[in-house]
């Protein structure tokens, strides 16, 4: 499109490109000035969805008015041409400095600041981003963050319904088809957009939280192989602590970035003003070079786990310190009535009760998630051998493998101790290949028929 006109826009270049649509830069001949125009993609003009929403994408981002945010200039139409002409931002993203590594941790925390300030005027306007990632954040040469793209943004308290769900659909398609979309969109996806449920700022929030992950550490928190693989990450993993990642980092932006990626919406901070607070008491203490190290009882803790005492769960302590305190009382007893154990017999009921419930727990577990799959009609075969599932399943689809992971995340949080337990899916097995792994492994459920 090089020298081609929309309107009175002269399209200079081809800047980038998305699933929304082609940003140029172009020459505004009226006003003389440089202009970014995004331009939805011919064939897909017909598109009356696709259509709506890349004008959505205009009204959401000029309903707000914040520094932080590239003003749209207009949107307009040029024959079968569909535009919208905003703000030229010359500079970098995010993803560029980083991957270029101009950002020290005190710019970092600056363009968290201001970038999540504007995120939270858009929050209050009722516009959800739910595309914030680091190449949707521009830098100007002046070091001004710039955040773009309201291409995804849905007004909260209008829309919504199924409207809302063909949004997320057409997203999670573009990311489970497109080679470069699981370093794109779904990297930074939250866990309930990565499993299909409904997003709102919270899930901004948790978007914000990697974006400031990626920026301390020029690394994402969660990947894998495949889109799926990373979206089961984001859903169900952990991330890597920033301290192991690059030195000398605060350990409040830690509790910070942890607070913004809390797998639970209601864990998270409910609110980017909350999260603006805490991030300008991380940058006094950096321009003030007050001590940033971490908390004694975080220090403590390699050595607790040197001491295996992290294998208990939460679930697993509580059940240790009943266990404990019944042991007490039986001493006590025992030692108070001159060694005569009658009086103690409660004591050792209720102790023997409490170790076989310990005991049994993670057999309990694995038939619970033996029931729960089992149910599930493109589930073929369940097999268990050492902490390792295998599960066989017929014409499986991302939601299959989502609610499979989902399920064994629930048992793994009712264990008391040990390893979790972990899960292997096979799809579209041969009848050879299924009869084969019946007769060679520990078979918990086989369909009917097979």
């Amino acid at each position: 499109m090089n020298g081609k006109t929309l309107a009175q826009y002269q399209i200079v270049e081809k800047i980038g490109s998305g699933g929304m649509g082609t940003v140029y830069r172009a020459r505004d001949t009226r006003l003389d000035r440089d202009v970014a125009i995004k331009v939805l993609p011919a064939e897909l003009t017909r598109d009356p969805g696709r259509r709506t929403r890349f004008v959505q994408e205009a009204k959401s981002a000029s309903a707000v008015n914040h520094p932080a945010i590239a003003p749209i200039y207009e949107i307009g139409e040029d024959g079968e041409d569909t535009f919208i002409a905003m703000e030229f931002v010359d500079g970098s993203t995010v993803r560029q400095l980083i991957q270029r590594d101009e950002l020290d941790i005190g710019a970092a925390v600056e363009i968290g600041i201001q970038v999540g300030d504007a995120l939270a005027s858009a929050h209050r306007a009722g516009i959800v981003h739910r595309d914030i990632k680091s190449d949707n954040i521009m830098v100007t040469r002046d070091g001004h963050p710039k955040v773009l793209d309201f291409g995804l943004a849905k007004l909260v308290d209008h829309g919504g319904g199924d409207e809302d769900d063909t949004i997320m659909a057409d997203q999670k398609t573009m990311a489970m088809t497109q080679a470069g979309m699981v370093m794109g969109t779904v990297a930074y996806m939250s866990p309930e957009q990565a499993r299909g449920l409904p997003a709102d700022q919270r899930s901004d929030i948790f978007s914000f939280g990697i974006v400031l992950y990626e920026m301390a550490t020029g690394q994402l928190p969660f990947h894998g192989d495949s889109a799926l693989d990373t979206m089961h990450a984001i859903a169900f993993d952990k991330s890597v602590p920033i301290a192991t990642m690059r030195e000398g980092l605060p350990y409040a932006l830690q509790r910070i970035i942890d607070h913004c990626m809390e797998k639970v919406p209601d864990k998270r901070y409910q609110t980017l003003d909350e999260t603006i607070d805490d991030l300008r008491k991380v940058k006094r203490q950096l321009d003030s070079g007050a001590s940033m190290s971490m908390p004694f009882l975080e220090r403590w803790r390699p050595a607790r786990d040197g001491l295996k005492l992290g294998e208990l769960s939460t679930r697993g302590a509580i059940v240790a310190v009943a266990w404990t305190l019944i042991l007490g009382s039986l001493l006590i007893t025992v030692l108070s009535n001159g060694g005569n154990l009658w009086g103690a017999l409660p004591f050792i009921l209720i102790g023997l009760m409490v170790f076989g419930h310990f005991r049994r727990r993670r057999r309990s577990m694995v038939d619970r998630f033996v029931n729960k799959t089992k149910k599930m009609k493109e589930v073929q075969l369940i097999s268990w051998e050492e902490d390792h599932f295998v599960v066989v399943v017929e014409g499986a689809v991302a939601r299959s493998y989502l609610k499979l992971n989902a399920t064994l995340e629930g048992v793994n949080d009712k264990l008391y101790s040990g390893r979790a337990m972990e899960l292997e899916v096979r799809e579209n097995l041969s009848a050879a290949e299924l009869r084969e792994l019946a007769v060679g492994s520990k078979v918990r459920y086989l369909r009917k028929g097979l």
